[in-house]
């Protein structure tokens, strides 16, 4: 009758191996490793942690392989773009990433109306279209009504039949000329505000522009509350 083999006893090699994946964490690394205001590891690890190490021999394979589907794919969805469907410039959620402007998942029926875009026809077309997001500015709205403009300008449609092509099909000069994009479309960019040195004020130092801000997102956190109690306060009077 065989038994099972004691995890507390590796072999020489098992012990070489595990030892050069899990080695002790110097300064240094942890400088390295640590980004931001984050937790420094310090696990303390139980139950024969040593069976669930994860390795990562195979990254220069997977790498190629990554590439290789890649261009499967760009092969299989020509002459569409290679990058997939168009998206919207969407700002990140929260205060901490609000400012920064990044691709979202599609556009809303808002803006696909004001470009004057059929919802079914925008994926017909290569337009990614989202149901449930809405606008809640003037600007949003605006720039991705600007990026489905300059889309369209650029966009090449071939006819589901070439020898009876319909309205709003391209020529046949440009179709036969057309060449699959590859990279991102229309790839979002931020402008670089460049800050300007000046002489700090006594007028700056007694205002803070951290408590303003955060009194107007009180305001408007509880700008229904306020109204409602002074309406009370004028019924009782």
């Amino acid at each position: 009758m065989s038994t099972a083999p004691n995890p507390g006893i590796w072999l020489r090699s098992d012990w070489l191996l595990r030892r050069s994946i899990v080695s002790p964490i110097t300064s240094r690394e942890v400088e390295k490793m640590v980004k931001h205001n984050n937790v420094i590891p310090n696990g303390h690890f139980h139950k024969y942690w040593e069976s669930r190490i994860k390795t990562w021999f195979d990254q220069a394979s997977k790498k190629k392989t990554r590439r290789l589907r890649r261009k499967a794919k760009a092969a299989a969805i020509a002459p569409r773009p290679a990058a997939g469907l168009l998206r919207p410039a969407v700002h990140c959620p929260t205060i901490k990433y609000g400012s920064k402007v990044r691709a979202g998942k599609g556009f809303t029926l808002e803006e696909l109306k004001e470009a004057g875009i059929n919802r079914k026809q925008a994926l017909s077309i290569g337009i990614a279209v989202d149901f449930r997001r809405t606008n809640k500015s003037v600007e949003s709205l605006q720039a991705n009504v600007h990026r489905l403009k300059a889309y369209q300008a650029k966009l090449v449609v071939f006819p589901r039949k070439s020898n009876k092509p319909k309205n709003g099909d391209s020529a046949a000069e440009e179709t036969q000329n057309a060449v699959q994009h590859t990279g991102p479309i229309l790839p979002i960019t931020r402008s670089s505000i460049k800050s300007t040195t000046a002489v700090i004020t006594p007028e700056m130092k007694e205002k803070s522009v951290f408590t303003q801000l955060r009194v107007a997102r009180a305001d408007k956190r509880i700008f229904g509350k306020q109204a409602k109690r002074l309406a009370d306060k004028k019924e009782k009077k």
